[in-house]
């Protein structure tokens, strides 16, 4: 007979969706540097509604000195970028506000920005907001991508990870 005391159990994480909204692969993203996935796996919702949550438990990597993007570093590794809107670069920090620095630990369902949806629909080329692992081609995890349609922000789970 054999023990397995010492078999480390593999770590699964799920990333919740940081927003209400509809959950679109990240091939539909019109946006080649998402669809093509060059920033990595991922998915994205096209928001209904209210503030970009944390999906996860993790520490703050950096905000986007424009506020329209925040990277959260998970428990388990993996890097994620949450990019709200396409093109929103431009608007040079307009219709953001950040609640979260650098290095603030944050729990599932924190309020990280708050976001003018009606600004950025005006001022943006859309409100379509991916949510990418950077460090997906790196290690060992798999990430799947949920085949939920809609999203409720902190409860629908919208990638898995797992090690392989």
């Amino acid at each position: 007979m054999v023990f397995n005391f010492f078999k480390k159990e593999k770590e699964e994480l799920q990333i919740y969706a940081p927003i209400n909204g509809e959950i679109i692969s990240i091939e539909e993203v019109p946006d080649p540097v998402f669809n093509q996935k060059m920033m990595g796996e991922g998915v994205a919702v096209i928001p209904t509604e209210g503030s970009i949550c944390s999906p996860v438990d993790g520490t703050i990597l950096q905000v986007a000195p424009t506020k329209h993007a925040v990277g959260i570093l998970a428990k388990d590794g993996s890097e994620i970028l949450i990019h709200i809107g396409l093109e929103t670069v431009a608007l040079k920090g307009e219709g953001f506000q950040v609640a979260v620095t650098t290095g603030d630990k944050v729990s599932k369902g924190q309020r990280l920005i708050d976001v003018d949806w009606e600004y950025i629909k005006l001022h943006a080329k859309s409100i379509i907001t991916p949510i990418v692992i950077t460090n997906s081609s790196h290690g060992d995890k798999q990430y799947i991508v949920t085949k939920e349609k809609e999203g409720i922000q902190g409860e629908t789970v919208i990638i898995t990870s797992s090690e392989t």
